[in-house]
């Protein structure tokens, strides 16, 4: 079934909407969560929340692009469940990782949350985003997005786990000199 008519459903507030969008993008959202959290019972409960979500959003939006919209969803949700089960510590998911890596940008795991949702913040990463090459940007987005792990992004282009950890490296070094000429401490 296509993206519009999922979205009628969910307007017309047709139950098959749930069935329809679980279809079509459960595992989608189900890799975003485990990503994230790293517990399969956990990303399991987010997916459902983002059904819920979806249901209780639609109307009154009406998303142009239901996968981003489901993407957000499913990763927002997620991270919050991270937050509140995990605190921060290590093991679980790729999130402990990707936090790590992005520690380098901004000094705590904290700011680094409370930043990357400031209007500023968000606006400069995503101008430096369009100043890279697809390959790098789909790589940068799929760690520091989807949380996917350097050896699922390798698989995923045809790459070495070491060359896509060394452009990861260089991307965030690229980031942070970005960030600082644009007056952003990090």
């Amino acid at each position: 079934m296509n993206d519009e008519r999922i979205v009628r459903l969910y307007w017309d507030r047709d139950e098959g909407a749930i069935s329809a969008t679980a279809e079509k993008y459960g595992k989608y959202c189900a890799a975003i969560a485990q990503n994230i959290i790293g517990v399969r019972e956990d990303a399991e409960e987010c997916v459902n929340d983002t059904y819920l979500r979806a249901w209780n959003s639609m109307p009154p939006h009406k998303p142009q692009v239901l996968s981003a919209f489901l993407g957000k969803i499913t990763r927002n949700l997620a991270f919050d469940r991270y937050k509140r089960r995990a605190a921060y510590k290590r093991g679980g998911g790729e999130m402990s990782a990707v936090l790590d890596e992005l520690s380098e940008l901004i000094s705590d795991t904290e700011e680094l949350e409370d930043a990357l949702y400031e209007k500023e913040l968000i606006s400069a990463i995503n101008v430096f985003l369009g100043t890279l090459s697809p390959d790098k940007r789909c790589i940068f987005v799929r760690r520091y997005w989807y949380a996917d792990s350097v050896s699922d992004i390798a698989v995923r282009l045809g790459k070495k786990e070491g060359a896509v950890s060394m452009m990861l490296g260089r991307l965030r070094r690229q980031l942070r000199d970005y960030l600082i000429e644009r007056g952003f401490s990090v």
